[in-house]
């Protein structure tokens, strides 16, 4: 897994050239949010399963049709399965967080996604929607612990870039 630092120093050293001063100024900003990091990823840790639990309890309020059956969640084995991958990208997403890059999302979780998805009939609107449920409560998660934290994107990096990863695009 490549971190910001390794993404930064990859690039420069692909094209050939020295860190220049908007390198300088991403590294800087990979140390500054540190700490931030880290107290996001802690809160991830502390509360996943209350997390994962709220994001399906929001999902399937929203879309009841995904729990009746013909839909993707029906059947013990299928809800589970849900549960099992919206813990999945959590964990993968503060991995991402902490290392301050989405290479790791790409790697383990965006390559192929949507080809087995589809393959498997699996709707990605829902699994959409659950990333952006999982990135709202963990920023009122952030909120509630009264953590300054400066950057939002560090909390909607991760999340936006599965997101768009995933969703279709029409040209």
């Amino acid at each position: 897994m490549q971190d910001a630092i390794s993404d930064i120093v990859n690039k420069y050293d692909l094209a050939g050239k020295y860190l220049d001063q908007t390198a300088m100024n991403e590294l800087e900003n990979y140390f500054v949010t540190g700490l931030d990091r880290v107290r996001v990823s802690e809160i991830i840790n502390s509360q996943a399963s209350n997390i994962i639990k709220e994001t399906s309890a929001q999902l399937y309020e929203e879309q009841p049709e995904l729990l009746r059956p013909g839909g993707n969640s029906y059947t013990t084995r299928r809800y589970a399965a849900c549960l099992r991958d919206i813990e999945y990208y959590l964990r993968y997403c503060s991995y991402a967080i902490i290392a301050g890059s989405t290479n790791i999302l790409n790697e383990r979780v965006l390559d192929g996604l949507r080809e087995t998805y589809n393959s498997l009939e699996v709707p990605i609107g829902p699994t959409i929607r659950s990333m952006q449920i999982l990135q709202e409560i963990i920023s009122e998660t952030v909120e509630v612990n009264n953590l300054n934290i400066k950057k939002s994107d560090i909390i909607s990096l991760p999340f936006e870039h599965i997101i768009n990863g995933l969703s279709e695009k029409n040209i």
